[in-house]
């Protein structure tokens, strides 16, 4: 499993980039990013190369910020390998309750981020069934 900051931003301009900038500052690079949108506000996820520290750089700069728990599988890239993995995770029980993809700096591997309502399970089950899902410290440095 791996750690992802949600960020929660008002809809106004340039409160994104003000939180670009503090991580930038922080020294912590995105290694992924999404932004889901309200009329009022935002949610950035965020997959940064040291989830703690951008944690503390953010908190500090008066952002509401928590860490959540999400498991980074890799995704066969051909068609319907998606939905070869979300099938493992439906015939274990496992609802996704959202996701979002990044690729690797090598361009050689699609990587998912699920969140799940028990990681713990849906981990087991893609493992079972012979797909790949990635350790913490292959995705950023552990800082905690």
């Amino acid at each position: 499993m791996i750690e992802q900051l949600s960020v929660f931003l008002e809809n106004k301009p340039g409160r994104m980039a003000e939180m670009a900038r503090v991580l930038g500052e922080a020294g912590c690079n995105m290694r992924a990013f999404v932004v889901a949108d309200t009329a009022e506000f935002g949610v950035a996820r965020i997959i940064a190369d040291r989830p703690h520290a951008a944690l503390g750089a953010l908190r500090d700069a008066g952002f509401s910020v928590a860490l959540t728990e999400v498991i980074a599988v890799e995704v066969p890239d051909r068609p319907g390998g998606l939905a070869e993995v979300l099938d493992v995770l439906g015939g274990a029980g496992v609802n996704v309750e959202y996701a979002y993809c990044f690729v690797e700096p090598n361009g050689e591997v699609a990587v998912d981020v699920f969140r799940v309502e028990d990681p713990r399970t849906a981990t087991g089950a893609l493992e079972a069934a012979g797909i790949s899902v990635r350790p913490a410290h292959d995705i950023y440095e552990r800082d905690s």
